[in-house]
């Protein structure tokens, strides 16, 4: 499992799930390669995409 924060450059292609503080899933959000990450509701947040 990638795990990614915003403003980081996404490595691939894909629909990266947002984990909350929690560790429960948030959202989702479909990123291109190359693309930074978006902005999340809160520090804490982070993304993820199986490898």
């Amino acid at each position: 499992m990638l795990k990614l924060f915003a403003g980081e450059i996404a490595p691939k292609t894909g629909t990266y799930t947002v984990i909350g503080q929690n560790g429960r899933v948030v959202a989702s959000v479909y990123v291109k390669e190359g693309s930074k990450m978006p902005p999340t509701q809160s520090a804490d947040c982070h993304f993820e995409i199986e490898e």
